[in-house]
């Protein structure tokens, strides 16, 4: 009997060791991951735009001011070297945007408010057609349409992955290139980092994937 608590002892003592080891190599592989995915949103600019209501006219305002925004903005930010600089120029022509947004509008017969504004938000883990965005907080330029209670299209201005002919649309870094384009060799990292990130900040975990003009 005191031989088994013995060896029972050492087995008890051998998984704990067993445990710190992995803790440890998790928690760095996991650090190391978080910190690049941090990185990348603070060289990210992204498009969030939102619908007055889930009805089809509603949406279907909303994918005209995204058309009227993306090209009216397409020169503006062809010209930003950093995430910093784009985030001015969105903010030095906030006026020339609320008013391509409010001519779209009322062109199409709508005379709903329109809100244009720069801000930093939570946006989920997204998943495009040929990249992914992990979770976390980006600086956005985002448009709110009515009472925006509809569903958001969102993409990203700088670096130009969605502006058709963009040149700047690499992220200064190799490894956040990685990120973006190989993202599905980070889909349990991407899936626990957004778990993580839903425990911190207390809300429900709700993972974005983009149908084919990016809503969710």
């Amino acid at each position: 009997m005191k031989r088994w608590k013995v060896q029972r002892g050492r087995l008890l003592e051998w998984a704990m060791l067993g445990g710190l080891l992995l803790a440890v190599a998790v928690s760095g592989w996991f650090a190391g991951f978080a910190e690049d995915c941090s990185q990348l949103q603070q060289n990210t600019l992204r498009l969030h735009i939102q619908a007055n209501s889930d009805q089809p006219q509603d949406q279907a305002l909303k994918l005209l001011v995204r058309d009227a925004v993306l090209s009216h903005t397409q020169a503006l930010f062809a010209g930003a070297s950093s995430q910093q600089q784009a985030v001015e120029l969105a903010r030095q022509n906030l006026d020339s945007i609320q008013q391509v947004a409010r001519q779209t509008l009322d062109q199409a017969g709508c005379s709903l408010p329109v809100q244009v504004s720069v801000t930093n938000m939570h946006f989920s883990t997204t998943v495009y057609p040929a990249f992914s965005l992990p979770a976390g907080q980006y600086d956005a330029l985002r448009i709110r349409i009515g009472r925006a209670e509809g569903h958001n299209w969102f993409c990203v201005l700088y670096p130009g992955l969605c502006v058709p002919g963009a040149q700047n649309n690499q992220y200064p870094t190799s490894r956040e290139q990685q990120l973006v384009e190989q993202s599905s060799r980070y889909e349990i990292r991407f899936a626990a980092l957004e778990l993580a990130q839903s425990i911190t900040r207390r809300t429900p975990l709700k993972t974005a994937r983009s149908l084919a003009d990016g809503s969710q």
